[in-house]
């Protein structure tokens, strides 16, 4: 009984506008910028992009997890800046960088962890308010352990094998790329993915099929941390700091990827795929606004428009599903 109705909502209810809307969005994007600016479609600013976003793909691929629960993670910045000054910390205390980065994925699993347990231990009444308490706990840790400062110089191998290239591909995209498939496995192909789109379709249904539903959402929140600390890590060996402000505001381009991507914040629909196109769509429309020479207080408008759209679009779809 359980593995039959985990199975059928494995597959998300999402129309054919939410799996082709956006990809054709970022090829309309693509194409736009590709006439706007003869600069664009150069093989130099499209790695360029793909690095840069990066970050934000991993962020996103954490914050998927718990949206389609039909929750949100705010403190996913403020986890980033907390691992990045973590891992400087240990990294010049001479910890081995595999070590040091292996505790800082730790580190963020643990406060996203926390973050799950607040919800469904103590009973919140929604993670908006678990994450936010977390989101400025995190972020005055960081400070206070770093002292408000940067820390700076990291190892050069460290900074070779995570922020360099291989096979000239950038590193940063390597992680991500891994990090995006082993995702899709975990959703598409196993129990614990299944469980968390019944959740998102409705919790107390998958209640009473026999789901742990409190030990899934802990999983989804720890998996958004642990996403958190891996963004932490890449973001390190790029910058060759430690700086306790990393990953400010980085939280709402997560969630602009998410649901640009397809997904709803009312939960149970999502993928991997459509999260990665939503990343790529905030990072070519940045790209293309700098390319323009678009003011960025007029970027940050642009991108809030975005967001606003994607979830007016949203809660249009959930109406009209209503109604049919």
């Amino acid at each position: 009984m359980k593995g039959d109705t985990t199975a059928s909502a494995a597959a998300p209810g999402a129309t054919w506008w939410q799996r082709l809307g956006p990809l054709v969005g970022l090829a309309l994007l693509c194409a736009t910028l590709s006439f706007a600016s003869p600069h664009f479609l150069t093989v130099d600013n499209l790695l360029n992009v793909l690095r840069q976003s990066a970050i934000n793909a991993v962020l996103a691929l954490g914050q998927l997890m718990v949206i389609i629960t039909a929750g949100i993670d705010l403190s996913i910045g403020s986890i980033v800046g907390l691992a990045i000054v973590l891992l400087a910390k240990m990294l010049r205390a001479g910890v081995s960088p595999a070590l040091a980065c292996a505790l800082t994925l730790g580190a963020g699993v643990a406060v996203g962890l926390l973050n799950g347990l607040l919800l469904t231990r103590l009973k919140l009444p929604h993670p908006f308010i678990s994450t936010l308490g977390t989101m400025n706990v995190a972020r005055g840790a960081a400070l206070l352990i770093a002292g408000g400062v940067p820390i700076s110089g990291m190892p050069q191998g460290f900074r070779t094998a995570l922020a360099g290239e291989l096979g000239g591909i950038p590193s940063p995209v390597i992680v991500a790329g891994l990090a995006y498939v082993a995702a899709h496995v975990f959703l598409t192909r196993t129990v614990f993915g299944r469980d968390l789109y019944a959740i998102g379709g409705n919790r107390e249904a998958a209640r009473l099929c026999g789901i742990p539903v409190d030990r899934r959402l802990n999983m989804a929140y720890a998996l958004s941390g642990g996403a958190a600390g891996l963004a932490a890590v890449v973001l390190a060996a790029r910058m060759n700091s430690g700086f306790p402000l990393a990953g400010t505001g980085a939280e709402l381009d997560a969630i602009a990827a998410v649901i640009i991507g397809g997904a709803s914040f009312f939960g149970g629909v999502g993928s991997v795929g459509g999260t990665l196109i939503g990343a790529l769509i905030i990072g070519f429309l940045r790209n293309g606004l700098n390319l323009l020479d678009v003011s960025a207080f007029w970027q940050m408008i642009v991108i809030g428009v975005v967001i606003v759209v994607a979830v007016f679009i949203d809660v249009m779809r959930q109406r009209v599903g209503r109604q049919a």
